[in-house]
C-alpha cells in the first residue's frame, strides 16, 4: 500500500516543477508571479488535506465491519463536501485574492503576473478538493493503485497542455494555470465516475446526506487544527531562518527542499496506517490493530535510519546539487549530519500520526499539536539568538520533531488508547 501512496505522493508536486520549468523560460517576473501564486494555492490545498485524512479511516472503518456499502456512503459525502468547501474557497479567492497577492509586497510586474496565475488556478481548487477526498474513499477501501493511475495521467495531461498553451498558442503564465485547471477537473472527473460506478454496485445513494458531510466535516475540523499548527511550525521556522541573513535562509532552504522529500517517504508509511488501522477498529479485531502498529513502527524506524545513512553518507557532496556558492556549500554538511540523526526520529512521528488518525483520535492530534507549537517557540527563540542554522535545524529537526515524539508516544503507549479509540 506504501509503494503506489509513496509515487502518487510525488507526482502531485511534479504539476508545480512543470509549472515552474515551462514558466521560468518565460522571464524572471512570470517566474516570481508563479512563486508568490503558488504559495497562496499550496497553503489553501494544504490546511485542507483534511479531506482526505478523515475520508480514509471512516471509510476504513465500515470496510472492517462488513458494511460496505456504508464505507462508499460515507466516501460519497466526503466528496461532496469537498466540492462545497472548494467552491466556498474559490468565491474567497476570487475576492481575496489581489490583496493576498498585495501582502507579498512584490514589485507591479511580478505581483500582475501572480494575479493573473491565481485568478485562473483557483477554478481549479474545487477539482483538487475532490480529488483528495476521493483518494481518501479509495485509500480506505485499501486501492492505492487507482489513484496513483489517475493522478500519473493528470501530470502527463498537465505538462503537455502547459507547453501547448504556453509556447504553442503563446498564452505565457495564463497558459500554464489553463492547463494546470484543465488536467485538475479531468481528474476530478475520473474520480467521480470510478467512486460513482462503486456506490452503485454497493447500492449506495450517490446524494449528498447531512448526517454523513457533518461527520466528515466535524472530524476534518480537528484535522484542520491540527495541520494548522505543523504549518505554522514551518512558516514560524522560514521566519526564524530569514533572520540569520540570505545565506543562512539559502541553507535552511536546501535542508527544508530535502526534509520534505523524506516527508513524502514516511508518509506513505503512516498514509498506509490509517487505512490499515481503521480497518482493523472496524473488524474490531484490537490485537491486529496493536500488531499493525508496531510492525508500522518498526518500517518508520527502519526507513528512518536507511534515509539517515544515505544522507550522512552524502552530506559533503549533497549541497553541490543545489548551490555553488562557497559559504553555503561550507555551512550545509554539519546541518546536513544533524537531518540524518533526526530521520529515524522523524519516522516514529509519522507513522503514529498515521496511526493515530487511522484510530479517529483527531481530537488529541489537535490539542497536542498546540502544545508542541507553544513548547517549540521558545526554542527557535533560542536558535536565533545562538544566530547560525545549525541551531536552528536542531531547534527544528530535533527539538520540535522530538516533542511530538513525546506527545505521541505517551498517547500510543501500551493498549489503553485502543480501548479509547474502539469506543469512538
Amino acid at each position: 500500500m506504501a509503494g503506489p501512496t509513496l509515487a502518487a505522493l510525488v507526482a502531485e508536486p511534479l504539476f508545480l516543477l512543470v509549472d515552474t520549468a515551462l514558466v521560468g523560460h518565460l522571464g524572471d517576473e512570470p517566474l516570481a508571479g508563479l512563486g508568490i501564486a503558488s504559495s497562496i494555492l499550496q497553503t489553501a490545498v494544504g490546511l485542507l488535506v483534511f479531506l482526505a485524512y478523515a475520508t480514509t479511516p471512516a471509510v476504513a472503518r465500515l470496510v472492517g465491519a462488513g458494511d460496505r456499502r456504508g464505507a462508499l456512503r460515507a466516501g460519497v459525502d466526503g466528496v461532496w463536501l469537498a466540492l462545497a468547501v472548494g467552491v466556498v474557497m474559490l468565491a474567497l479567492g476570487l475576492w481575496l485574492g489581489d490583496g493576498a497577492v498585495a501582502l507579498f509586497g512584490a514589485q507591479t510586474d511580478v505581483a500582475a503576473a501572480a494575479s493573473v496565475y491565481l485568478g485562473i488556478s483557483l477554478w481549479g481548487l474545487p477539482a483538487m478538493l475532490i480529488v483528495l477526498a476521493a483518494t481518501g474513499l479509495l485509500r480506505g477501501l485499501q486501492n492505492t493503485h487507482t489513484p496513483l493511475v489517475i493522478v500519473t495521467a493528470g501530470f502527463a495531461a498537465n505538462a503537455a497542455l502547459n507547453a501547448i498553451f504556453i509556447y504553442g498558442l503563446g498564452w505565457g503564465i495564463a497558459g500554464s494555470a489553463a492547463g494546470t485547471v484543465i488536467a485538475q477537473w479531468a481528474m476530478a472527473v475520473a474520480f467521480v465516475v470510478i467512486v460513482a460506478r462503486r456506490a452503485r454496485r454497493s447500492g449506495a445513494a450517490l446524494r449528498p446526506g447531512l448526517a454523513g458531510v457533518t461527520g466528515v466535516a466535524a472530524s476534518g475540523g480537528w484535522l484542520l487544527l491540527r495541520t494548522a499548527s505543523l504549518r505554522a511550525a514551518m512558516l514560524a521556522t522560514v521566519f526564524a531562518g530569514s533572520m540569520l541573513g540570505a545565506r543562512g535562509l539559502a541553507v535552511l532552504q536546501v535542508a527544508l527542499a530535502l526534509f520534505s522529500l523524506v516527508a513524502f517517504v514516511l508518509d506513505s508509511l503512516a498514509i498506509a496506517g490509517q487505512a490499515m488501522i481503521g480497518h482493523g477498529f472496524g473488524a474490531a479485531d484490537r490485537e491486529r490493530v496493536s500488531h499493525i502498529t508496531r510492525r508500522l513502527i518498526r518500517f518508520g524506524l527502519l526507513a528512518g535510519v536507511g534515509i539517515g545513512v544515505v544522507i550522512a553518507a552524502l552530506s559533503p557532496v549533497l549541497g553541490r546539487v543545489f548551490s555553488s556558492e562557497t559559504p553555503v556549500l561550507a555551512a550545509l554538511p554539519p546541518v546536513l549530519l544533524v537531518m540524518a540523526v533526526g530521520v529515524p526520529l522523524s519516522g516514529f512521528v509519522f507513522v503514529l500520526d498515521g496511526v493515530l488518525i487511522g484510530a479517529g483520535d483527531s481530537r488529541y492530534l489537535a490539542l497536542s499539536g498546540v502544545v508542541n507549537l507553544a513548547v517549540y517557540l521558545p526554542l527557535l527563540w533560542w536558535a536565533v539568538s545562538v544566530g547560525t542554522v545549525f541551531a536552528l535545524w536542531a531547534a527544528f529537526a530535533l527539538g520540535y520533531i522530538g516533542i511530538r515524539a513525546v506527545t505521541l508516544g505517551l498517547r500510543a503507549r501500551g493498549t489503553r488508547w485502543i480501548e479509547l479509540a474502539a469506543t469512538r
